[in-house]
């Protein structure tokens, strides 16, 4: 079933030039139905990628722009009243559909972020007294800007630790920079066709859910998680000061998720203690909290991540 997923990536191809971890990392979520955030500059193809995956697998696809004066309802729909029948009727919102591209996330306040909550957890939405369970798959792919200061807001931890995986998008290498302008220049992009069905999407994310992991990767995956809510137990005293908070259950059961995706993209039916390091900084670096001390040291969340894996034993 892989050749599924040769045919995605070359239908992605035909927009995206570059960027493979971000692309790998999106069919991660895809085949664990797990939401991602992107964080990056603007201008790196973020949204391109997320509709060329959506037009591939004929998906329903939707994007909004958050903005500081974007409503809950704005989001999740409302009830309006219909005058004809002199009651009121639901009016779903955009959060109705397959694929959902929240555009700078971090741009709306905390009403729209909490709209979001339930969404992102339980698949349903809630619209006066009635709940709507949304149509599977569902995702939740958001943006943001890491250089923005203004009109922008933090998201809530909640809200985070409900993300997959957080992947840090850097700029293209200078032959991909100018293989893009040429083709933007010369208007070179092809047409994304449908390579998939939703019957097919199905089966490639229940055979990656059915990849094996022995118990010494599952032992070394909950190590991990273990050493950012106690660093001093694994002799990580020197880091211990930067960590205010470690990771929640989700991010165990995300990191368990995850690296079947990852071993099950690298043909394999089993999981490597690699494929645990090689994914552990993107389901990590937005559920670990950073103390005062970390942020005035100007610590990086990932130099945490990197200083943990160097000391948690590979089985």
């Amino acid at each position: 079933m892989n050749l599924i997923i040769n045919n995605i990536k070359n239908e992605i191809s035909k927009v995206m030039v570059g960027q493979e971890r971000m692309i790998e990392g999106l069919l991660i979520g895809l085949l664990t139905r797990g939401h991602i955030l992107l964080e990056g500059v603007p201008g790196l193809a973020k949204t391109t990628v997320v509709n060329a995956l959506s037009s591939s697998l004929g998906l329903k696809f939707r994007r909004v722009q958050f903005t500081p004066d974007l409503l809950p309802s704005d989001i999740i729909g409302m009830e309006i009243y219909d005058p004809s029948l002199n009651s009121f009727k639901i009016k779903q919102g955009a959060i109705f559909t397959n694929l959902l591209l929240a555009d700078e996330i971090n741009r709306a306040p905390a009403k729209v972020q909490s709209a979001l909550l339930e969404v992102m957890q339980e698949r349903q939405v809630t619209i006066g007294e009635e709940s709507f369970h949304l149509t599977s798959p569902f995702l939740v792919m958001a943006t943001q800007n890491p250089i923005e200061q203004e009109g922008v807001y933090a998201l809530p931890e909640a809200q985070l630790d409900r993300f997959l995986m957080k992947l840090v998008v850097g700029y293209n290498s200078r032959d991909e920079e100018l293989e893009i302008a040429r083709r933007v220049a010369n208007g070179h992009f092809e047409a994304i066709e449908q390579v998939a069905t939703l019957e097919e999407l199905t089966l490639i994310q229940k055979e990656a859910m059915e990849v094996h992991i022995d118990k010494e990767v599952e032992c070394y995956i909950v190590e991990l998680i273990f050493a950012t809510r106690e660093p001093k137990s694994y002799g990580l005293e020197d880091i211990d000061l930067y960590i205010e908070q470690g990771v929640s259950p989700r991010a165990t059961i995300d990191m368990y998720k995850a690296v079947k995706a990852v071993a099950y993209l690298r043909e394999r039916d089993y999981v490597s203690p690699v494929d645990v390091a090689y994914i552990a900084k993107e389901i990590l670096r937005h559920r670990i909290q950073l103390s005062y001390e970390a942020q005035a040291q100007n610590i990086a969340v990932d130099t945490i991540i990197e200083r943990i894996l160097s000391v948690v034993p590979i089985p």
